[in-house]
């Protein structure tokens, strides 16, 4: 049966097998539907059903390839806190929206403290990346502050 959504609780309804799916997809997102079948312990056509419904309730959120950012040209990575001017909701939704859009943007958290914002970029240069903070977000209204760290290197945790 597909996990229904549940706004109060939206993945309360899932179980120890969607879990497991989603454990060894977090692991290996390449993982064919017969491996991963044999790894959680469940016929395939029950697993290609459940990822199915773990996709269309949003516990599976995409795919993705991990490529390195040299590769495609942009070698610079930096994490750029926002400050916003103004803090009610429409203020906050808008800058969210365009953010996630702007050329760069690998991704943007929403975050508690002093900044109200991290913006994930990659850049072809430390030129590219100041012309993206000038031309993107000392010219937004809605920014007060930006504070810029370069990332030196990336490495993904186990979790």
């Amino acid at each position: 049966m597909p996990p229904s959504p549940n706004p109060a609780r939206p993945y309360a309804s899932l179980d120890d097998t969607d879990r497991a799916i989603l454990a060894e997809l977090a692991a290996d997102g390449r993982l064919p539907n017969n491996a991963l079948a044999a790894r959680v312990g469940v016929a395939p056509s029950t697993c290609l059903a459940r990822t199915r419904a773990l996709r269309v309730c949003g516990a599976i959120r995409g795919f993705h390839a991990e490529v390195d950012p040299a590769a495609m040209g942009l070698p610079l990575q930096a994490l750029v806190s926002v400050r916003l001017s103004a803090h009610d909701r429409a203020v906050v939704d808008a800058f969210r929206a365009r953010s996630v859009r702007l050329p760069g943007v690998v991704a943007v958290f929403h975050v508690a403290g002093a900044e109200d914002y991290v913006l994930h970029l990659r850049a072809a240069s430390a030129d590219a990346l100041r012309d993206f903070v000038l031309d993107h977000l000392a010219v937004d209204p809605a920014v007060q502050h930006t504070q810029t760290s370069l990332i030196f290197e990336q490495a993904r945790g186990a979790g």
